[in-house]
């Protein structure tokens, strides 16, 4: 009985040396993210006024504020969820539920990996040979959305899939021992089951189509639009391009427009995850087992 307790306290020294490790990793990682809040906040805070929010840019986009791109930004994530949503879970439900383990499904899930870690620059100029050029949409909020719909995809099958998955298998069989075919079993209880776990990829999907501007570079971003779109075929203003207009296109911008339209992306992204947060943990507490 003796012997054993030396290796009963190394093991917990050993548990504590690895617990230690852990925390100091994530402290790690979440101090850079704090400086990165800090920084945007305390250099773009005083800029993000109701003014900045809800004028267009004028005099060369040096004064005035930002109300196009941000209207053009909630445009190009609205119709991105459209098109990005459905087609990503089917394709999982697909995957997950009907498809028969092999060579093909296989090769699928190695391309939506593949694809995944393709650069968004890729995706800009196929949406911009296919979407803009070959079927004549232009340069549009619809020809940005769905290829900003290409590039989450990945993400929103991978997620759906994991989410699909961790329905116990004795649902399934509950619902088809009751009567039920295999689609009333996914679409009544497979699928409300796993929509916290979808809606945890669309919020990562969501969070990447925000802010990125190579693929609405090509597709959908204009320099200077004023207006308001009225149609899903104009051009739009987007916070992400807006962005990179002021810091490389707009001779002696001003800092503070700069630093506040980094803060505006910035709260928006968080804005949008925390609403698709919200809508995730009330789902959760509803289909508890």
């Amino acid at each position: 009985m003796d012997s054993r307790k030396p290796s009963s306290s190394f093991q917990q020294k050993k548990q504590k040396v690895v617990f230690a490790i852990l925390a100091m990793t994530a402290v790690i990682v979440v101090i850079p993210v704090i400086a990165v809040l800090y920084i945007l906040v305390s250099k773009g805070g005083s800029a993000v006024t109701w003014t900045f929010l809800t004028q267009p840019p004028v005099n060369s986009m040096r004064e005035g504020g930002i109300f196009p791109a941000v209207i053009g930004t909630l445009c190009l994530v609205s119709g991105t969820i459209v098109f990005a949503l459905p087609v990503g879970v089917l394709a999982a439900v697909y995957l997950t539920e009907y498809a028969r383990p092999g060579p093909l499904i296989r090769l699928v899930r190695l391309a939506i990996v593949n694809l995944a870690g393709v650069p968004s620059i890729v995706y800009g100029l196929f949406g911009l040979g296919l979407f803009v050029l070959l079927l004549n949409f232009g340069m549009s909020i619809l020809s940005g959305s769905l290829t900003l719909a290409l590039l989450t995809l990945p993400v929103v099958i991978t997620a759906s899939e994991e989410a699909l998955r961790t329905v116990p298998q004795s649902f399934r069989e509950a619902s088809l021992a009751l009567g039920a075919t295999k689609w009333q079993t996914v679409r009544g209880v497979v699928l409300p089951n796993a929509v916290p776990g979808i809606i945890t990829g669309l919020i990562l999907g969501i969070g990447r189509a925000a802010g990125e501007t190579a693929p609405i570079l090509f597709t959908a971003a204009a320099f200077y639009v004023p207006a308001l779109p009225r149609s899903i075929f104009d051009p739009v203003m987007a916070l992400p391009n807006h962005l990179f207009v002021l810091a490389t296109q707009v001779p002696n911008a001003p800092p503070k427009v700069q630093w506040g339209t980094a803060t505006t992306l910035l709260v928006l992204v968080l804005g949008m995850n925390l609403v698709a947060t919200l809508i995730r943990l009330r789902f959760r507490r509803s289909r508890k087992w």
